[in-house]
């Protein structure tokens, strides 16, 4: 189990969204949270809200898209904690274009926060949990991981690679016989900012999912150490259509509305 008490907490996209309900919720538990977010006001914002309730937090400028940033993030955190136990990549951009609208500025940004950043941070953190022999690294992918669909062609692929990163991190900690765990989020799409405006065609099968329920879920897979957590349960049905001819499952992506789930996306403004 992994138990957040007294734990020292890096928490990438702390500011907003599900990172500020995790920060709080983790913090409530007793655990020493290191906001880490681009966002200096929200972390603030956010740091002020788990001291009032009791809570230890410290706030961490770092740009995640940015290497030497997230180096000086670490070392700033680690002066302060002195170990990290648990590294929660949450933070995500999503620009919810075609893939021929997106800049070429864009789709490196896009890769540099949801993929890249991943190892920058897990290779400033790793080593010390390997020494200790104990550590948890989580990854907050996407079902968007598992299958793509339009408008996303960056994002979605930047988080098949963030997926891929779980699977193989799982892999080498294994041969090493390490007790440092990992654990991979794929959840659909959640009621935030980042998604607005986003649609589903059959809500009781494919809902849009709830912050509160849903990092409810996610610390308690991160407690339980289970290695990876889909959310809903139909989204495990993209597995079974995987084997279906490609014709098949297209339109099955298509019948269930994935396809054009993103036609009236916003995003966050």
């Amino acid at each position: 189990m992994t138990d957040f008490t007294d734990r020292g907490v890096v928490l990438t996209g702390a500011a907003s969204g599900i990172g500020r309900l995790m920060a709080l919720r983790i913090a409530a538990a007793g655990g020493r949270v290191a906001l880490w977010d681009i966002d200096e006001a929200g972390m603030e914002s956010v740091r002020g809200e788990i001291v009032a309730q009791g809570g230890q937090a410290i706030t961490v400028h770092c740009n995640l898209a940015d290497r030497q940033s997230i180096k000086s993030a670490a070392a700033q955190t680690l002066g302060a904690f002195g170990a990290v136990d648990i590294l929660i990549n949450n933070a995500g951009i999503v620009s919810g274009k075609n893939l021929l609208e997106i800049t070429d500025e864009q789709i490196e940004l896009t890769f540099d926060v949801n993929t890249l950043a991943l190892f920058w941070t897990t290779r400033a953190f790793l080593p010390a949990m390997l020494e200790r022999n104990s550590g948890h690294v989580v990854t907050i992918a996407s079902a968007g991981g598992i299958a793509g669909t339009a408008k996303l062609v960056d994002y979605c692929s930047s988080k098949f690679a963030a997926v891929g990163f779980d699977d193989s991190l799982r892999a080498e900690l294994k041969r090493l016989n390490s007790k440092v765990m990992t654990t991979v989020i794929c959840p659909y799409y959640i009621d935030t900012g980042m998604f607005s405006g986003v649609s589903t065609r059959f809500p009781w099968l494919l809902p849009i999912l709830k912050p509160e329920k849903s990092v409810e879920r996610i610390l308690g897979a991160i407690n339980k150490n289970r290695r990876r957590l889909i959310m809903p349960w139909f989204v495990y049905t993209t597995y079974m259509m995987r084997l279906a001819p490609v014709a098949l499952s297209d339109w099955m992506l298509d019948f269930f509305g994935v396809t054009h789930s993103m036609d009236r996306f916003t995003g966050r403004k």
